[in-house]
């Protein structure tokens, strides 16, 4: 369920990109030099990047819930995906999204790490 919570939060910069939705995002220029926002062409092009970390924590959840243990490698590339595409936007970005990198950062350790077998055996994941 985190997994699958976690994609559609990334449909927050979809919207925010590529639409007048009110998503909570504001108008600030990215970290990088430039006038760049989430509107523009640079911006949108990371709001197809939100579109493909969705689609990629939607299918981890869904490799989970049917057993395969490949949810864990689309999982990894979903977190790098989602840090990705929010630390430019930081200064852009909800505050739920900043958190989003967080728990991007605890996925990555858990898979990775030696030890993180534990947590992922605690919730019967395969």
């Amino acid at each position: 369920m985190v997994l699958l919570g976690h994609g559609l939060g990334h449909t927050t910069g979809v919207a925010a990109a590529w639409s007048t939705i009110p998503t909570g995002f504001s108008d600030k220029p990215w970290i990088f030099d430039g006038d760049v926002r989430l509107g523009s062409r640079t911006g949108r092009a990371f709001g197809l990047i939100f579109m493909i970390v969705t689609i990629l924590f939607i299918t981890s959840a869904v490799a989970a819930f049917m057993g395969s243990e490949m949810w864990r490698t689309i999982a990894i590339a979903g977190s790098v995906a989602s840090i990705a595409c929010v630390v430019p936007w930081w200064n852009t970005v909800i505050f739920g999204a900043r958190l989003g990198v967080l728990l991007d950062i605890a996925i990555i350790l858990v898979l990775l790490v030696p030890g993180g077998e534990g947590f992922v055996d605690f919730f019967g994941l395969p």
